[in-house]
């Protein structure tokens, strides 16, 4: 009961995830984008994430803070990310480094400007994928549902190659 009294504000801060804007480096939408701070020690159980819709991404998705403010320009964060069966992420950018770790699920991506099924590779639970900043690239939830832990250096950001593809624009 004690380590939960612990736990309890540090669940808490997961609770809050960031402002939605319609810029290119959008932060999580709802209140604050933090997760867990980086150096105190802390715990997340899976259950306790909260999830949220992400502007830069289609409705049906979902993003979790888990780590840290991905909005604070050179802080590291820790998100999730999960898409449903058949979603597509059309062909995007981010400006910062991210190593992906597939959590649950078939991750495909593919890289290119244009989205093309026959460059997709598919990642299973526990594969580790780079993929440095500024690199064009689209996912695909092929297979079913996926979820996958995204470590970058803020700020977060995504801008795809053609703007009608961006739901911020709709």
């Amino acid at each position: 009961m004690n380590i939960m009294k612990k736990l309890l504000p540090l669940v808490a801060a997961v609770a809050f995830i960031g402002t939605a804007s319609a810029q290119d480096h959008a932060a999580p939408a709802a209140a604050k984008p933090h997760g867990l701070p980086v150096k105190e020690f802390g715990a997340v159980l899976p259950e306790n994430l909260t999830w949220q819709p992400f502007p830069a991404f289609p409705p049906e998705a979902r993003l979790s803070v888990v780590v840290g403010d991905p909005s604070k320009p050179g802080a590291p964060y820790v998100v999730r990310v999960k898409l449903p069966a058949g979603v597509k992420l059309m062909p995007h950018t981010h400006p910062e480094d991210r190593i992906y770790t597939v959590i649950s699920g078939v991750f495909y991506i593919g890289l290119g400007t244009t989205f093309d099924p026959d460059k997709l590779q598919a990642y299973a639970p526990g594969a580790v994928v780079v993929l440095p900043a500024n690199t064009p690239h689209f996912h695909w939830a092929k297979s079913g549902d996926y979820t996958t832990q995204v470590y970058g250096t803020g700020p977060l950001g995504m801008k795809y190659v053609k703007d009608e593809d961006d739901p911020r624009h709709h």
